[in-house]
């Protein structure tokens, strides 16, 4: 959490976001975690990290490995992602609002769906779908959705090339409601990790899985 001031200053209002912050509950598949806030773009802010990997069965992997899990270990990345909440009491002409929300994805696919010219489109409704499905009132919200090709040449000319959709996004609260709206980005980034169940209308977005 990033603030301008003693803790004891921190308006109430932020507060009380941090508290419903506390109080989300999020699936056991996402990594979530406090990282450092921008410390220019509010007062007050706070930053979480998210990711989420394969689960490889430990048998797989061979004698000698260690992890949490039992059964399974970390594996290949399927998706990542940033959500930041910023605060300014005096409130802002551009969020139109006192609170903004600002998030990353990022989530490498199948490069035959990479190559749809719709891909951008169909990855900012699952975030409005998201968001209303979790009931978080919002307005002023924009984005980009952006296909990122990396492509391997010399020493590294047998890597196959990848294909990253990448969705950056902010809007302003609604309400109050804080948790909902975290709720349905760590919904989102688990959808673009593939994971089921998924809200209902939406399609799992393929990954690339590596050998």
């Amino acid at each position: 959490m990033s603030s301008h001031g003693p803790i004891s200053v921190v308006p109430p209002a932020f507060l009380e976001a941090l508290a419903a912050v506390r109080r989300t509950s999020c699936r056991s598949e996402l990594r979530l975690e406090e990282i450092p806030a921008p410390a220019r773009l509010a007062p007050y802010a706070l930053a979480l990290a998210a990711d989420v990997h394969e689960r490889v069965p430990r048998s797989a992997l061979g004698a000698g490995k260690t992890g949490s899990d039992p059964q399974s270990v970390h594996g290949e990345e399927l998706a990542t992602g940033r959500f930041i909440l910023l605060h300014d009491p005096a409130g802002s002409a551009l969020w139109d609002g006192s609170f903004r929300i600002v998030t990353y994805i990022r989530a490498r696919i199948e490069s035959e769906m990479g190559n749809d010219a719709m891909l951008g489109s169909v990855a900012w409704t699952w975030l409005v779908d998201a968001l209303t499905e979790s009931g978080a009132k919002y307005r002023q919200a924009g984005g980009t959705a952006t296909r990122v090709l990396s492509e391997s040449y010399g020493t590294l000319a047998e890597r196959n090339d990848t294909i990253d959709i990448e969705l950056r996004a902010s809007w302003t609260p609604g309400d109050e409601n804080i948790s909902a709206h975290l709720e349905a980005w760590a919904e989102m980034v688990c959808t673009f990790a593939g994971l089921p169940p998924l809200p209902s209308g939406v399609t799992a977005l393929p990954h690339r899985r590596f050998s």
